[in-house]
């Protein structure tokens, strides 16, 4: 049921937060040993929680438009009373002493963390697996992977083992698993949501974002984590007025661009192909559907530069102490920032506002951009990357990210929507952007567009059949190393997140 259904049947008292988290427990005993999508577990708390919201709803007088839902928190956010590993051997032990604002603001609203989500090591990569928890498996088929670095969120979605998860993006983390595993995952400008353990605070590169399997569950959910934080100096307290009511925009009044390569990025064949399908389906119902040049700049340098650069204020000093602590994919990160200079920083932050002016100028007229989110369908998670896209080689093991990281530049809002299936009967996730601030409208726009595909059972989210997951087809704990220890909690109080 949909988390809009849920409340209704709370109020209804159809049923209780209580039989919900029963419900939802039993779903997963049963399912989450196939994906591996959940990790670490506040049971006692969440029964208690939900006997407390039951007998609010009970009462007519509930703690607020969340209450009684149980969701899902990415492992790289404290959650009070559950470890935040990062996925790390490092930080295997110990429980956060308090919630991320985020966090905080769905307890308030009534949200019960149920669990953690998980990640790749530190958030590194687009596949998620870590010594600490394992792999998480793709809920279609759990031997491919489910994407990162949300990947334990978007799992967990797609298998309804939880109605709602967090989630966080740099280059895609939140909308490449989202697409993956066809959920909604929403990057939203840096002022809507406060990110204070974001290293660089006046860098808009890495923003915390809701993950749902509709739209109207994601609103309700990021209506309730909006807002700001004195240590994000990039959040706004009234910037979550702009989604409070979204603007009327019926889906024949929408003005569209389109761009199927992001200004000429290799797609595999099937993408493109299922892409232009997608696109087919759009076009008669909307006002404008033309292709736009989004061939910005040199979008790739200048990427680098910047991620580089936040893993190294998140990372450096720990990676120096102690190298044979991290995984490879930080490491490349860290190696590559220390070759970088301030002239190279300099020119990346220029080159990023010059890209910036340049979509603006192109998005004139225009309300969303359409694109693909991932180049290439769910492979293998024993695959550490995608290595070659349509016969051209990747130089980094995060370039097969450019569909997504390409628009984290311009520091707008970007959307990843469920439209069906694409190669292999595996979910195919289209992308809107939008223009920065422009949030209101971009969501009203991919409400409208998900209104459309919802129509049709070609393009409408595609559910993964449960039955291919009892018993598990693989054990995607197997290459667990250093499992969680309850033990000494490590301080890592001055960690940051680069993703």
């Amino acid at each position: 049921m949909t988390v809009t259904a849920l409340i209704a049947g709370f109020a209804a008292r159809a049923f209780t937060p209580s039989e919900l988290l029963e419900a939802c427990l039993d779903r997963i005993s049963r399912l989450n040993p196939a994906i591996n999508a959940l990790t670490a577990f506040a049971t006692e708390r969440a029964v208690a929680e939900a006997a407390h919201a039951s007998r609010r709803w009970q009462q007519g007088t509930p703690l607020g438009p969340l209450d009684g839902i149980p969701i899902g928190v990415k492992d790289l956010q404290d959650a009070e009373g559950l470890p935040t590993t990062h996925g790390s051997p490092r930080f295997r032990f110990g429980a956060a002493k308090s919630d991320l604002p985020m966090v905080a603001r769905l307890r308030h609203a009534g949200a019960i963390v149920l669990a953690k989500t998980n990640v790749p090591e530190f958030g590194a990569g687009a596949n998620t697996l870590n010594p600490v928890w394992g792999a998480t498996g793709n809920p279609f088929d759990p031997r491919l992977t489910a994407g990162g670095s949300s990947g334990g969120s978007a799992a967990a979605l797609a298998a309804d083992l939880v109605p709602l998860c967090t989630g966080s993006d740099t280059g895609g983390s939140l909308r490449v698993p989202a697409a993956l595993c066809g959920v909604v995952g929403f990057r939203p400008s840096a002022d809507l949501i406060a990110h204070p353990t974001r290293p660089m605070g006046w860098s808009a590169i890495s923003v915390l974002g809701p993950m749902a399997r509709n739209m109207e569950d994601m609103l309700l959910m990021l209506r309730a984590c909006a807002g700001g934080n004195i240590d994000d100096p990039l959040s706004c307290s009234t910037a979550a007025e702009r989604v409070t009511k979204l603007p009327d925009m019926p889906l024949q009044s929408l003005r569209l661009g389109v761009s199927e390569d992001f200004g000429g990025l290799p797609l595999d064949p099937a993408i493109r192909e299922t892409f232009r399908a997608r696109v087919a389906v759009i076009a008669p119902h909307v006002a404008e559907c033309r292709p736009i040049d989004l061939n910005l700049g040199e979008m790739d340098s200048a990427f680098d530069i910047l991620r580089a650069e936040s893993f190294l204020a998140a990372f450096d000093d720990a990676h120096r102490e102690a190298p044979e602590a991290f995984g490879p994919h930080v490491t490349a990160n860290l190696n590559l920032g220390r070759t970088m200079t301030l002239t190279d920083r300099g020119w990346a932050h220029a080159e990023q506002t010059r890209i910036l002016r340049r979509f603006n100028a192109r998005m004139a007229g225009l309300d969303a951009v359409l694109l693909p989110t991932a180049p290439v369908s769910p492979f293998p998670w024993t695959q550490s990357h995608v290595s070659e896209i349509d016969g051209q080689k990747m130089d980094i093991y995060y370039r097969w990210l450019a569909l997504t990281y390409r628009g984290s530049l311009m520091g707008g809002p970007s959307i990843a929507l469920p439209a069906g299936r694409g190669p292999q009967g595996l979910p195919f996730g289209l992308q809107l952007l939008g223009p920065v601030c422009g949030d209101a409208r971009l969501l009203a726009a991919a409400r409208a567009v998900e209104a459309l595909l919802e129509q049709d059972s070609e393009t409408a989210r595609p559910r993964p059949d449960p039955a291919r997951l009892v018993p598990p087809p693989v054990d995607l704990r197997a290459i667990v190393t250093h499992p969680p220890s309850t033990g000494h909690t490590i301080g890592h109080d001055n960690l940051g997140t680069a993703v």
